[in-house]
């Protein structure tokens, strides 16, 4: 929706309709993936799994900054011990990631996993691969092949020299048919890589090569800021082109941050709403007010807000009122120490500048409340 008119914000703008590759859907616990369900937003949690404390407070904190699928490693007994306990105290679908041994995914899909993170070809002989199958099936989980650069298959790297696409998607197949093999078709997959190049294509060719859903990352990005930037581009641009189903940002950061970036992307290209979204200037010597600090400030006051609302926060009237004409509320500085406020992109009241924080704040959360129907 267009915040300040209500309208379908592609009516207006058909330039910004993005048209989704169509995958079928499979089911990861409660949420959808694939079809026309939303994309979906993913993390990981990096405590010791057989903490189970621990693990839950950290799902928790995920599914509070607007995590809708949660993976949870599982290398040992201890961990799928834990896990039962872990999935009855949260909300969000659990994906038990059971690395190589097969036993590991029985045991979490008994303990209540909705998703496998598994490649079947790793995990031994067709007997094994019929097992976790059953036991996937008995349980309703669904499985994530997941395919990376980095651990390609011996033959694959002889075949091919180095690490490509062609490879990766070879891989994946490998690993698909092995499943179709046992009726089993509840998968996605992912063939991510550390190069943003690298993966694009693989996905690309991959979306070509099979209906099944995408699960979409650049794994091991970075840190914060430059692993933001890494997956911004690489996971931006194949949802711009249509193709991506689920998304995981890898940050070597708090798994927070990763979900705020996965929303902020799907955010900036219309694919999904979540929070807040604030559009401020760069500032420039025009600024009627200190914009840096004010951005900040208002972001930290309102980051518990998941409606989603837009606002623009701008230094002087120079593109102040044209923003604000397309946000839900807007501040635009002025000279003399005050400015405009907007609302529904119309002129509202004018208001002081050393009060436009308090002030601003307390717009959106009566808009948030209004639109919680509270």
């Amino acid at each position: 929706m267009d915040g300040a008119s209500g309208k379908d914000i592609h009516a207006l703008r058909p330039w910004r309709r993005i048209e989704r590759r169509r995958a079928r859907q499979i089911m990861v616990g409660a949420v959808a993936v694939g079809g026309e369900a939303p994309i979906s937003v993913q993390s990981m949690t990096n405590t010791v799994t057989s903490d189970a404390a621990a693990t839950i407070a950290q799902v928790r904190a995920l599914e509070e900054a607007g995590a809708d699928i949660v993976r949870v490693s599982c290398p040992d007994e201890d961990s799928t011990a834990a896990f039962s306990q872990i999935v009855r105290a949260v909300n969000v679908p659990l994906v038990a990631d059971i690395h190589f041994h097969y036993r590991r995914g029985i045991e979490a899909a008994v303990a209540g996993a909705a998703c496998l993170r598994i490649n079947p070809g790793n995990i031994g002989s067709s007997a094994r691969v019929r097992e976790v199958v059953q036991a996937a099936k008995d349980h309703g989980c669904s499985m994530r092949i997941g395919v990376n650069a980095g651990s390609l298959e011996n033959d694959l790297l002889e075949r091919y020299g180095e690490p490509c696409p062609e490879a990766m998607v070879e891989s994946a197949l490998r690993h698909a048919a092995m499943l179709e093999e046992h009726d089993f078709r509840a998968y996605k997959i992912s063939v991510k890589a550390s190069d943003p190049f690298l993966a694009v294509a693989a996905y690309q060719q991959l979306a070509e090569a099979t209906d099944a859903p995408l699960h979409l990352g650049v794994t091991e990005a970075g840190a914060l800021r430059t692993g933001t930037v890494k997956s911004s581009i690489g996971i931006g641009a194949l949802l711009w082109a249509g193709i991506g189903d689920t998304i995981r940002v890898s940050l070597a950061a708090d798994p927070v941050e990763e979900v705020k970036v996965g929303h902020d992307i799907l955010k900036s290209l219309g694919l999904r709403q979540r929070g807040v979204t604030v559009i401020a200037c760069p500032s420039c010597a025009r600024q009627g007010f200190d914009v840096i600090r004010t951005v900040e400030a208002i972001e930290a006051r309102l980051a518990h807000i998941s409606e989603p609302i837009s606002l623009s926060i701008i230094g002087c009237v120079v593109n102040g009122p044209g923003e604000a004409l397309m946000t839900d509320l807007g501040f635009t500085g002025g000279g003399k120490g005050a400015g405009m406020v907007y609302v529904a992109g119309k002129q509202d009241h004018k208001l002081e500048n050393d009060q436009m924080i308090e002030h601003i704040v307390a717009l959106v959360e009566k808009r948030a409340k209004e639109m919680r129907g509270a």
